[in-house]
């Protein structure tokens, strides 16, 4: 099922791009934004599915944004644009509640892949991405390395000690961004059985999606950047 959209950025041609794009491919726009401010606004009397929101907008940028729309409701999954594969709020971007995100000159084919796949509960997070994102920015508290030390987003709290040994040893997976196939094949399990590893560790740390995941398995030192393979 095609989700409903709100497209938030402040470049009206960027807008108007990826509204032809979605609405080519049957999924309806129910609405724009030029900034921050209007994308919560519009969020709050559209109720979309999903919003693709620009990082960086005047008024209010699009963490303060993500953050208001999800505490407002967190069902709404949101799709961080930017134009730098590593730019240094993405991290902060996800750990806010961002399901991922896109860069500006995306494809129109992996844009719409996108918005589906988001819709679905998944969470937008290549492993090759998500492995240079937290080796640059989620650098441990304290230490002064990373571009983001000392200034990112605070950590998602979680009781780790709910989890079984299994489960720890998946969630760490996740954070260095392994796929299903992948645990699957690294743990000697059927995809069914790490599929439903997964869920319950979603469940047991109340977590949206992988991306979540990712940030807690940091935040929390189960993982630590620079952990190999």
């Amino acid at each position: 099922m095609n989700p409903r959209v709100l497209i938030a950025d402040d470049q009206a041609l960027v807008r108007t791009g990826f509204r032809l794009i979605l609405t080519a491919n049957g999924i309806e726009v129910a609405g724009e934004a030029a900034d921050g401010l209007e994308a919560v606004e519009a969020a709050a009397a559209l109720k979309p599915e999903v919003v693709l929101m620009d990082i960086r907008m005047p008024n209010l940028d699009g963490l303060a944004a993500a953050r208001r729309i999800l505490a407002a409701d967190p069902r709404i999954r949101i799709l961080m644009l930017t134009t730098f594969d590593l730019d240094e709020y993405v991290y902060e971007a996800l750990a806010a509640g961002a399901s991922g995100f896109l860069l500006k000159d995306v494809t129109p084919e992996h844009l719409v892949a996108s918005v589906r796949l988001i819709n679905t509960g998944d969470a937008l997070l290549a492993p090759s991405i998500t492995r240079r994102l937290v080796e640059k920015f989620a650098a441990p508290a304290g230490d002064g390395s990373g571009a983001a030390a000392g200034t990112r987003a605070p950590a998602l709290h979680r009781d780790l000690a709910a989890l079984t040994p299994r489960e720890r040893e998946i969630l760490a997976l996740l954070g260095r961004g392994l796929s299903n196939t992948e645990l699957a094949a690294r743990l000697v399990l059927s995809e069914a059985t790490v599929k439903t590893h997964v869920a319950h560790i979603f469940t047991k740390l109340t977590l949206r999606d992988r991306a979540q995941a990712v940030v807690v398995a940091y935040e929390t030192g189960l993982v630590a950047p620079g952990d190999g393979d």
